[in-house]
């Protein structure tokens, strides 16, 4: 992987990221700026192109090793349904910096006009729909998105990816070129897997409460979170989901037995910080990631049941929201984030995305509150308020 020096920092990679031209990754561990395209991994041609998608990506690497391209690494981003392609690429060129630091980015607001897909009203007793397969038995979770289409004539991802990684340094900022004048980009809290040498790393999320901005009530929030029987079921069933998929490919593995709280600028949610040792050093972090992807706490238990409920209640295909965004390298060391606090840019504007967890006795109305904090992050990134939705 081209390496620059350990002194460029992550303002000068988000400075120099060209939506159209390059792709951008920053987390904690650091930020990636991938610029232009050398080749691209082909589609798969399956029902389930997950089911090949690391060894196309491998021999894709292995076709830039043979032709000397200097660049050993694939970046771009995993859509949530299983027979759509993916989005990923040997960069022309890769650039590595350190991680993003905190910082404030005001912006005006691009947005002329906002709409919700379905109005909150259809996503509300989607949910009552949802409650009612559930105690019918039909499944035991599903996750239901909503949207909100932003009209934005001449829009630019760029200040707002800057924004984002400013506002919340500790989670996944990206900003991925689709092609076709289309660009994914967002901030995502929740770390799909990490593969670094033969350490492997998780940290599912799941259970959520909206951050306030009095602190005596946030720590309230905070604390009935974390106490909150139904918030510690939903989080363990994605916890135990996520450690599942992992026990095969590891030689150990630690998960602890009680969540923990982080937090983002606008939430607090439930965590587990899973770590383990990788049993083959040839089972890549992209490898991982497809044996997790899609976990529960984005689409729902059992996941085909769940899938198919989404697809009969949510009135639009999710593209990428809910997929996975990141890299993998030749030597299998790679970070994959899961798809949320993210939008779809084109050339007239966005559509951002929000979900929340239904299971027997969720609230339509809660849950619709829900997903309007969680479109918090995004709406504050393009300088809007809660207020400019519903």
């Amino acid at each position: 992987m081209t390496t620059v020096s350990a002194a460029t920092t992550a303002a000068e990679l988000l400075a120099g990221y060209r939506p159209g031209r390059s792709s951008l990754f920053a987390s904690p561990s650091g930020t990636l700026l991938a610029e232009d395209t050398y080749f691209a991994v082909p589609p798969s041609g399956r029902r389930d192109g997950l089911a090949d998608l690391a060894h196309r990506v491998d021999a894709v690497l292995a076709v830039a090793e043979a032709a000397g391209h200097e660049v050993r690494a694939v970046v771009g981003a995993v859509p949530f349904a299983p027979g759509a392609d993916a989005h990923l690429v040997v960069p022309m060129r890769l650039r590595r910096g350190g991680p993003p630091a905190p910082g404030v980015i005001d912006l005006k607001s691009p947005v002329t006009r906002v709409r919700p897909v379905p109005e909150p009203e259809k996503y509300a007793a989607a949910v009552a729909d949802a409650v009612r397969q559930i105690n019918a038995g039909r499944y035991t979770k599903v996750v239901l998105a909503r949207s909100l289409r932003a009209d934005a004539p001449g829009f630019d991802p760029a200040p707002v990816v800057r924004a984002l990684a400013g506002r919340d340094p500790s989670g996944y900022t990206f900003g991925v070129d689709l092609g076709g004048g289309r660009t994914l980009f967002g901030a995502s809290p929740e770390l799909l897997v990490s593969r670094r040498g033969r350490r492997v790393t998780a940290n599912p999320l799941a259970g959520s409460a909206a951050r306030s901005g009095d602190p005596a009530e946030d720590a309230r929030r905070a604390e009935a979170l974390l106490r909150s029987e139904k918030d510690r079921h939903e989080h363990a069933v994605v916890a135990s989901a996520v450690a599942d998929g992992l026990r095969p490919y590891c030689a150990s593995l630690t998960v602890p037995a009680e969540p923990s709280l982080v937090r983002t600028a606008t939430m607090w949610h439930l965590s587990t910080l899973i770590t383990g040792t990788v049993a083959d050093p040839a089972v890549s972090a992209l490898r991982l990631a497809t044996a997790l992807h899609p976990t529960p706490a984005v689409c729902g238990t059992p996941t085909a049941a769940a899938r198919a409920a989404i697809g009969e209640l949510e009135p639009f295909d999710r593209g990428f929201y809910t997929g996975m965004v990141g890299w993998v390298d030749a030597s299998g060391d790679g970070e994959w984030a899961v798809t949320i606090r993210c939008a779809t840019a084109d050339e007239d504007g966005l559509d951002l995305f929000a979900g929340a967890g239904v299971v027997a006795g969720s609230d339509p109305q809660a849950e619709l509150a829900e997903t309007t904090a969680k479109l918090g992050t995004m709406l504050a990134a393009l300088g809007l308020e809660h207020s400019d939705v519903r």
